[in-house]
């Protein structure tokens, strides 16, 4: 390319993360490099309606594209490391959202057959320290509502204060009370047993661990927010 006369300009469609590696080299050789939305290609000089699509079609179609805006082509500027890893981390951050929202409704659809509403036990935020929900790690601890109706309130007032010990978070004695009325008062449709303890209890280990992931995620992306501010 540098051995050619006359002014050079290469154009590729923005595809993803896979353009970056050519048009990074491509620059750093210091030839001019322009990356376009591939809408605008794809728009520029065809009925929508009609579309051929081979690559030698496709490379001709950038090609007379470039040339009709080359003295309106901005040229790509790689970013920095920071900010590579800013969107990697960002991408990574929304993904995981995703999988959160559908672990979530996973884990209460399945208490709804055996400890109903046990996520609105509690509206106590995510702790910062871990991303965990008090009402995730209860129900790994409490998974049915019969581990605690079978229970008087004397015997569960020891188990609950010595979880909420454990997993540093506050006891309430009037929280006790009310936790243990509400159970006495459900009915559930599955039976406690060993099957669907296990069930329960992988479905809130895999929903805490994304949570860890999420608050790692929010913790690292602030880190590299704050470096490159």
């Amino acid at each position: 390319m540098k051995s050619l006369s006359g002014e050079t300009k290469v154009v590729m469609k923005y595809t993803g993360a896979y353009y970056e590696p050519i048009a990074n080299a491509l620059h750093n050789q210091g030839i001019f490099v322009s990356v376009v939305n591939p809408l605008l290609i794809d728009d520029y000089g065809t009925n929508r309606v009609i579309k051929v699509k081979t690559d030698k079609q496709d490379s001709l179609k950038i090609a007379s594209f470039a040339i009709d805006k080359w003295l309106d082509l901005r040229e790509y500027i790689p970013a920095n490391d920071i900010r590579k890893t800013l969107k990697i981390l960002n991408r990574q951050y929304v993904q995981y959202n995703k999988i959160l929202v559908m672990q979530k409704n996973n884990l209460i659809s399945l208490l709804d057959s055996c400890f109903p509403n046990a996520n609105t036990l509690f509206t106590s935020p995510r702790r910062e320290s871990d991303g965990h929900e008090k009402w995730v790690d209860f129900v790994l601890k409490f998974p049915h509502i019969h581990s605690i109706s079978k229970l008087s309130l004397s015997a569960f007032k020891v188990k609950y204060q010595s979880w909420c010990r454990k997993n540093n978070y506050n006891y309430s004695d009037k929280k006790v009370a009310d936790i243990h009325s509400y159970c006495k008062t459900q009915i559930r449709v599955l039976p406690m047993t060993d099957s669907v303890i296990k069930i329960i209890k992988e479905a809130a280990v895999m929903l805490n661990s994304t949570l860890e992931t999420l608050c790692t995620s929010s913790c690292a992306f602030t880190m590299l927010g704050s470096c490159r501010l």
